[in-house]
């Protein structure tokens, strides 16, 4: 079992603030890259619950009429940075894409900050709770350090300084913000829909099930979801927590796996042009092109 930590103890004798980027990486696609791509699915899924931001997005219909395209340019984008770094030609497209596509709609501050704050908390909360080890303490500075240079990039302000920072952000957020609102739930089963269409049809409903079984009460009493049973949210939770110990007894990943190798990611079978991801809205429109993660090969 000593080498299924070797890549723990590297980001351990590592700076989480001078080299929190590296750390992030590593742990992303070396240590829990299936962990990383299922938490930010939900830290995206999360954000429809505030009418703010769903409600905006259901304006856009990208969601509801494309979703595919949109789960794979949100994966893509963020993901270019982490594998390749903020000051490389590859991260500088994608914030640059990122950006383009934000000044052109009308989104608080308030909103991108909370958006922020899920990509920093949900994953660490999934792999606490479901991955193969806890998220050292190194690996979470350095996921908060990461996004608050995103978030600098991105020209948010007011960006919390530290995990806990960025956790109690989130929490008075939701707590505040989360309401039901028509057009978020129609991009919520929009986003239900396009999951289940990864698998074999037959499997939708089970696998619409599964995933209900794993939100919150509050996301789902926003969204307007009768909750599972709890006899199938227990089997559901203990299927994946099965998982992770599963993945505790494999060798170490020799290889990064990075979002573009994703299954879930099918719109771009001959390769992308970082460039040329994303929406090209035009100027005033209301909406967000807020999107997921995962495959193709980059630019």
């Amino acid at each position: 079992m000593a080498g299924r930590f070797e890549q723990l103890a590297r980001i351990r004798r590592m700076d989480p603030h001078e080299d929190a980027s590296e750390i992030y990486r590593l742990s992303s696609a070396h240590e829990f890259p299936w962990d990383f791509a299922r938490a930010l699915e939900l830290a995206l899924y999360r954000t429809y619950a505030v009418p703010s931001i769903g409600r905006l997005l259901a304006e856009t219909a990208e969601f509801t009429g494309r979703p595919q395209k949109r789960y794979d340019d949100t994966a893509l984008l963020l993901d270019a940075v982490v594998e390749h770094g903020f000051g490389s030609r590859q991260g500088r497209t994608a914030i640059r894409r990122i950006n383009q596509m934000h000044r052109s709609y009308d989104i608080t501050n308030d909103d991108m900050r909370y958006v922020l704050c899920t990509f920093v908390v949900i994953p660490k909360r999934w792999i606490d709770t479901y991955g193969w080890r806890r998220m050292s303490r190194h690996e979470t500075v350095a996921s908060a350090v990461h996004y608050r240079t995103l978030g600098r990039h991105m020209g948010i302000k007011d960006i919390p300084g530290s995990y806990e920072e960025f956790e109690a952000c989130l929490d008075a957020y939701e707590e505040a913000n989360f309401a039901w609102d028509e057009g978020a739930r129609r991009v919520s089963d929009a986003t239900l829909d396009l999951m289940a269409s990864w698998y074999p049809r037959p499997l939708a409903p089970l696998l619409r099930a599964g995933t209900l079984a794993l939100l919150d009460e509050p996301l789902l009493r926003a969204f307007g979801y009768v909750p599972p049973s709890p006899v199938t949210r227990a089997v559901v939770r203990r299927a994946v927590r099965l998982r992770g110990r599963a993945v505790r007894l494999l060798p170490p990943r020799r290889a990064p796996h990075h979002a573009r190798q994703n299954r879930e990611i099918k719109g771009y079978p001959n390769g992308y042009r970082l460039a040329d991801l994303g929406t090209r809205p035009a100027p005033g429109l209301r909406g967000c092109p807020v999107r997921h993660v995962d495959t193709s090969a980059a630019e």
